[in-house]
């Protein structure tokens, strides 16, 4: 088994020296990078402005990346007075690190479907969310708050952006290192991976990989696309996704 992992540096990097610690043939290829986002500036008094109960939500650890030095510069902390809630284990884990308060995620699943199904969220009427994110990304989380009766106000923590490759280079060059799994952990970067390969090199290699996806969501978009033989990991965060390629 080879495998090309495409999420985003440093996480590729450690995935890939985890399995290569483990006798596993793995390489980075990272189809996204991360820049600042432009509403860091606000973070501070809109935090400020919430009140005691109201809620909080960080869509990813990227989030809390460039979160937490915004806050730092502008000598804020996160207000123990509010409920905090995480898409997922790490990313409540490293909220949590930063602040010392108790995160809430869907345990269930990492995935907005099942976060919004926690007990706690199911009467949040007049209640304010503050959903900190990236660029981009799904609306179901805001969309079921609104109809819930909460008001959404969203923060744009961090900006993902499109890695540039030639595709014909890099499907020879994959192709010649036997990659035969592909681990890929957003709806984004599988369209991106698709996108960026001649037709010869999908048809004839990309489409016959083993996909390892974090999401049923996820598993669909690429059955779609034209994948056959595809492993849905636990969560998305590294640890699940190695227990998904050593069951290959």
């Amino acid at each position: 088994m080879s495998i090309l992992v495409t999420r985003p540096s440093p996480a590729a990097d450690e995935l890939v020296s985890s399995l290569c610690a483990r006798g596993q043939v793995a390489w980075p290829f990272p189809l996204i990078k991360f820049t600042p986002g432009t509403q860091l500036d606000l973070l501070p008094a809109r935090l400020s402005a919430l009140q005691e109960g109201d809620l909080v939500f960080i869509l990813s650890q990227h989030a809390i990346h460039y979160a937490q030095p915004a806050l730092m510069r502008a000598e804020a902390t996160w207000p123990a007075s509010l409920n905090y809630y995480a898409i997922g284990r790490s990313t409540a884990l490293v909220l949590h690190t930063v602040s010392g308060y108790d995160v809430v995620w869907p345990h269930e699943q990492e995935n907005s479907e099942i976060l919004i199904q926690l007990p706690e969220l199911q009467a949040v009427a007049g209640k304010r969310a503050l959903i900190l994110r990236g660029n981009g990304g799904r609306e179901l989380l805001a969309e079921t708050l609104l109809n819930r009766g909460a008001q959404v106000e969203f923060i744009q923590c961090y900006q993902r952006c499109a890695k540039y490759y030639h595709g014909a280079e890099q499907g020879r060059r994959w192709r010649n290192q036997g990659i035969d799994t592909l681990v890929v952990t957003s709806g984004e970067m599988l369209q991106q991976l698709y996108s960026l390969f001649p037709e010869v090199d999908r048809d004839e290699w990309l489409l016959h990989c083993r996909l390892v996806v974090v999401s049923e969501r996820l598993a669909t978009l690429a059955r779609a696309l034209g994948w056959a033989n595809i492993c849905v990991a636990g969560a998305a965060d590294n640890d699940a996704l190695l227990r998904a390629l050593n069951m290959g």
